[in-house]
């Protein structure tokens, strides 16, 4: 049976909870149910909801309050939706609590690793000291700008089957200090943490790229990270892919 994902959505003022195409087409593409969920629900309908889930799809999206990490907001910071942040918060609590499978795109990994305790950067081009790479591709969304690193033996490479490979990149926020309980699964040439993932649960893992894009142009390593997700959330994927030490040049 196919599992249900629920997607996270972006609501603005009085519009209708929206999502992404793209989001939508890779879960049904890779073999799940996408729902929308929207963000303003109580505690007792996350719950409800949360048990109804195979999975969640943690989305892209604007930037996290940076008062959840206990910081005052930088001047670079850009639009937050503290009804979002909210909301993702309690249902990532309820299905880590469930063990179901999450996976977090970009600002999806961000408010992952902040609800289960790390922080992050507020802008990673004005509180990083070195010189960084383009994080903010002017590129099609489809195009892989640059390099990461894969940690050897982490369930990225369990999944990739590779330790480097291309990435697409739009984002300007980033993971700081990495919660309790997570690991380091990848990081561009520059430090910038690009892939992490819980040690103690069966699939919870947050990418800074977005794969649900590079799957429109048939990237494999995106159709693996895809497929990997929804068969754990179906119940039919055990972690523990072959590996090999391939390096994409």
């Amino acid at each position: 049976m196919q599992p249900i994902i629920g997607v996270t959505s972006s609501i603005r003022e009085e519009r209708l909870a929206v999502t992404g195409q793209t989001n939508v087409k890779a879960i049904t593409w890779a073999g799940g149910v996408p729902l929308i969920l929207p963000n303003l629900m109580d505690k007792q309908s996350v719950y409800r909801i949360a048990d109804l889930l195979d999975g969640l799809l943690l989305t892209g999206g604007i930037d996290i309050d940076p008062t959840l990490f206990g910081e005052e907001p930088h001047p670079h910071l850009g639009e937050v939706s503290p009804e979002r942040d909210q909301f993702e918060s309690m249902i990532i609590k309820r299905m880590m609590a469930l063990d179901k499978p999450i996976l977090g795109i970009c600002r999806g990994c961000q408010i992952l690793n902040v609800t289960a305790g790390g922080d992050m950067y507020q802008d990673i081009y004005a509180q990083i000291e070195h010189p960084l790479l383009q994080h903010r591709q002017v590129a099609p969304k489809y195009h892989r700008s640059h390099f990461i690193d894969v940690c050897e033996g982490s369930l990225l490479h369990q999944i990739s089957g590779s330790l480097r490979y291309k990435v697409n990149s739009y984002h300007h926020q980033a993971v700081r200090t990495m919660a309790d309980g997570f690991e380091v699964c990848a990081r561009s040439s520059d430090g910038v943490v690009e892939a992490f993932a819980s040690v103690m649960h069966r699939f919870v893992m947050g990418v800074q790229w977005h794969p649900e894009y590079l799957i429109k142009k048939g990237d494999a390593y995106s159709e693996k990270l895809l497929t990997a997700f929804i068969q754990t959330c179906s119940g039919s994927f055990s972690g523990q892919l072959p590996v090999t030490g391939k390096k994409e040049v």
